[in-house]
C-alpha cells in the first residue's frame, strides 16, 4: 500500500510537468488559459485515491475481524483509528504539495502551496469513512469509489462558474481548496468569494464533514 501511495503522486506530477506541455505542443491545447482547471483536477483527485487506499485497508480489518480485536487489547478503537487517520492525512497533504509543486502548472508561494495542500488532503479520512459506511465488503467498496471518483470531477466544473451557482458544488469538500486554486490564478476579482474566504469555509466544512463522517463509521462498525 505504501508502494501505491507513492505511485501516484509521481505519476500525477510527471503529467502535469511533462505530458501536457507535450500535448499542448502537438495541439492547439493551451495550458496558461485552464492552468486552474489542470491543478485543480491532478490536486483534487490525490487525496481521494489515498482516502480509497485507506478504506480498503479498513474494510480488509473489518473482514478479518480486527475492529473487534482492537476492544480486547490494551489499544482503543479510536486510537486505533487516529493513528490509520492521520497517517493517510500526513500522506496525503505530502502528496498534494508535491503534485502542485513539481507539475509546474503555475508558480505559487509555498505558503499558499502548503494552506491548499492540507485544505485539499483533509478529504482523505473522510473518503475512507465514507467508503466504509456505505460498503459491508470489497465489492460495494469499489461500487463506491468509483461514485467518489466520478463526483471529484464536479470541483473541476464548478470552476467555470464565477456567480453565486458555484456554491451548489459546495457541498463537496474539494470544491473549497479547488476554488482557492482559482482564486489564486485568477485573482480574487474574478471568482465569486475570495481566496480568504473559501479557506476559511473549506477548512471549517471539512473539519465538520471528517467528524461527522467519523461518528456515522463508529455507530456503523463498533459492535
Amino acid at each position: 500500500m505504501m508502494r501505491f501511495m507513492l505511485f501516484y503522486p509521481i505519476l500525477f506530477g510527471l503529467i502535469g510537468r511533462y505530458v501536457l506541455p507535450a500535448i499542448a505542443e502537438t495541439s492547439d491545447f493551451a495550458i496558461e488559459p485552464n492552468a486552474d482547471f489542470i491543478l485543480a483536477a491532478l490536486a483534487m483527485i490525490t487525496p481521494i485515491i489515498f482516502g480509497a487506499l485507506i478504506g480498503f485497508s479498513i474494510l480488509e480489518d473489518r473482514d478479518d475481524n480486527i475492529i473487534n480485536s482492537i476492544n480486547v487489547t490494551p489499544l482503543t478503537f479510536n486510537q486505533f483509528m487516529s493513528f490509520r487517520m492521520i497517517m493517510v492525512l500526513l500522506f496525503s497533504f505530502a502528496a498534494c504539495i508535491f503534485v502542485i509543486w513539481f507539475s509546474d502548472i503555475i508558480t505559487l508561494a509555498w505558503d499558499k502551496i502548503i494552506v491548499i495542500a492540507f485544505i485539499a488532503s483533509l478529504s482523505a479520512p473522510m473518503t475512507g469513512l465514507i467508503i466504509n459506511i456505505f460498503s459491508r465488503n470489497k465489492i460495494e467498496g469499489f461500487a463506491i469509489m468509483k461514485l467518489l471518483g466520478t463526483i471529484v470531477i464536479l470541483p473541476v466544473i464548478s470552476l467555470i462558474f464565477t456567480n453565486a451557482n458555484e456554491l451548489f458544488f459546495g457541498i463537496i469538500p474539494a470544491f473549497w481548496p479547488a476554488k482557492m486554486i482559482s482564486a489564486e490564478v485568477r485573482g480574487d476579482d474574478l471568482v465569486y468569494l475570495s481566496y480568504n474566504l473559501y479557506l476559511w469555509i473549506g477548512l471549517g466544512y471539512a473539519l465538520l464533514a471528517n467528524f461527522l463522517s467519523y461518528i456515522k463509521f463508529v455507530k456503523k462498525v463498533v459492535h
